[in-house]
């Protein structure tokens, strides 16, 4: 693994693991800020919104967790965006979500959420989500 990509990795590492303690209280400031940024996704989650914020960030967690190893990685994430596929996410939702993403980081780290973490989570989001296949259709 290079250098500069293995300190990716532990940046993105350690951010998560200091949202880790906050995960509940992150994950209904992330569904809030998406809801925010377009009210109309609401529409694609019809369960308890605690018990999906579970899931997201034992996702998160699981992906994190396997970043190193993309050979694991990628299968997971084709799986799981053709889930979402199902639920009638597609493509046009990604800038609200990655928006969300970036923005409940912000607010969740304050301050020991720099400007190289926000590069390397960034950067991270769009190679983890090159690794989904594309959902273009019912926009």
């Amino acid at each position: 693994m290079v250098l500069g990509r293995y300190i990716e990795i532990e940046l993105v590492r350690h951010g998560f693991a200091l949202v880790q303690p906050i995960a509940a209280q992150a994950a209904a400031l992330f569904y809030d800020n998406l809801f925010q940024a377009d009210l109309s996704l609401r529409a694609l989650f019809r369960g308890d919104m605690t018990q999906q914020g579970e899931r997201l960030t034992t996702m998160i967690g699981a992906a994190v967790g396997l970043l190193n190893r993309p050979e694991a990685l990628m299968p997971v994430l084709q799986k799981l965006g053709a889930r979402h596929g199902g639920y009638g996410v597609v493509d046009a939702h990604d800038a609200n979500v990655g928006g969300a993403l970036l923005l409940t980081l912000e607010q969740g780290l304050g301050d020991d959420f720099t400007p190289d973490k926000s590069f390397v989570w960034l950067a991270t989001r769009r190679a983890l989500r090159l690794g989904s296949p594309p959902n273009p259709a019912a926009k």
